[in-house]
């Protein structure tokens, strides 16, 4: 086929899509249809398909079909944060606080201002924290499971820098790192930034499929594995005691590193230990204060196994040099007199409520969740295709994500997730109720 035949194919469906004559939702012919139709060979139709898909235009669902994308959907929607129209109800990101945060800032910052170390904190500060800084940490991780010695602490600029941090110093591009199918979306981007292979892992019930892992790792020299085993993001899990030990066998059978995310650890009450407990010489634990404290304090830490921590101190330098250190210095402040430990108490209970605003608001729709969870992952009926309710939402001023920002397999689920923390009750049980409307709407057309 010439080329100007070939690009004339992708240029007409291109401009039938955009120009609406092919709807969002439109299943196009299959690839040896196409090819019939056009009088060119197989390979070719499925060139076509291959760049529509790249243009963002069409996607392919194996065992169902190509269908046309909803374009007005912008195309990093779910991955990327823009700033969101005063109008818009965001239940795309997570950014929880409670009544009186703001003063409690103050009160912190005037404290800071009449300690005195002030002098101390305008200067360069050690790459992974002040000693005094990491032994605070430690504490606040045995509290939680995690029995650290301060040196083995790292202070980063978040969660997500932990996550950098951690696999820049430990894995190289081309690794394999096994991940659910459904995982962070941060890691997702990470992993394309340094170029891992994600490896995919089903689901089986609320647990990542541990007999896939065992058969990746039997067929593929599989380098590390990234998990949430406490309130799993996006799909509430807490995984059993057992579980974890299981995987934690998996990771000493086949040399694994365990990178073990818990930024939302601290919603569920009692958890099994973490896995960082478990199989601390292989298990780097990374968390923060986003969600527990606030979103803008960018204060996270990694605990990492002794022989780990120079490699990963070295990466925090070439990225941040260290942490802010009035950041920190708060933060450190906060563990010490209690007030991230009652704060965390406070966001439970207030999850719980959204929790149960979102079953009262959503009846009748499958939801999957954890009780005390900021989001929820919604499935959606058959038929229904989650980029025309997400935009459809959009446009009525409501922001959610699809599962394509959150998937690492070729199948993408259709379903949604609603991030609940955001938002006051009374405009988060109206904007739920929108979305219920709109899926309904949908489902019975």
């Amino acid at each position: 086929m010439a080329f100007s035949r070939y690009k004339g194919v992708v240029d007409a469906l291109a401009s039938d899509i955009r120009a609406g004559r092919l709807p969002s939702g439109t299943r196009l012919p299959t690839h040896r249809q196409l090819a019939a139709s056009e009088g060119i060979a197989l390979v070719t139709a499925s060139r076509i398909y291959a760049e529509l898909a790249a243009m963002g235009l069409v996607s392919g669902e194996p065992g169902r079909g190509t269908f046309v994308r909803e374009t007005t959907l912008p195309p990093s929607h779910g991955i990327d944060q823009p700033a969101a129209a005063v109008d818009t109800v965001d239940l795309n990101f997570n950014y929880p606080a409670l009544p009186g945060q703001a003063d409690m800032l103050r009160r912190a910052l005037r404290q800071l201002a009449s300690s005195g170390d002030v002098e101390a904190l305008l200067r360069y500060q050690p790459h992974g924290g002040r000693p005094h800084e990491r032994s605070t940490v430690a504490r606040h991780l045995a509290e939680r499971g995690v029995p650290v010695d301060g040196d083995q602490v790292l202070i980063v600029s978040g969660a997500q820098h932990g996550l950098a941090a951690t696999a820049m110093a430990t894995l190289q591009p081309g690794d394999v790192v096994a991940a659910d199918a459904l995982t962070y979306p941060g890691f997702k981007v990470l992993a394309h930034a340094l170029h891992l292979e994600l490896a995919p892992l089903p689901a089986a019930g609320h647990a990542s499929d541990l007999d896939a892992l065992e058969q990746l790792c039997a067929t593929r020299r599989v380098r590390a594995v990234y998990a949430m085993p406490t309130l799993h993001n996006p799909l509430g899990w807490v995984t059993t005691a057992r579980h974890r030990e299981q995987l934690v066998e998996i990771a000493r059978r086949y040399e694994l590193l365990v990178i073990e995310d818990a930024a939302y650890a601290f919603l569920a009450e009692q958890p099994p230990l973490p896995l960082a407990a478990l199989a601390p010489e292989r298990t780097v634990y990374v968390s923060g204060l986003s969600k527990n404290v606030a979103t803008g304090l960018r204060f996270g830490f990694i605990a990492a196994p002794t022989s780990l921590v120079p490699a990963i101190e070295r990466t925090i330098r070439a990225t941040t040099w260290n942490t802010p250190a009035v950041m920190t210095a708060i933060a450190c402040r906060w563990l010490d007199d209690g007030t991230v430990t009652r704060l965390e108490a406070q966001k439970r209970e207030d999850a719980l409520t959204r929790q149960a605003i979102a079953r009262a608001a959503l009846a009748g729709l499958p939801q999957v969740s954890h009780p005390s969870s900021y989001f929820l992952w919604l499935p959606l009926p058959e038929d229904v295709r989650a980029d025309q309710i997400a935009a459809e939402l959009l446009r009525e001023h409501v922001s959610v994500s699809t599962a394509e920002p959150f998937a690492t397999s070729a199948h993408v689920p259709h379903a949604i997730r609603l991030a609940l923390g955001s938002t006051d009750l009374d405009t988060l049980r109206e904007a739920l109720e929108k979305v219920k409307r709109v899926v309904d709407a949908h489902a019975y057309r």
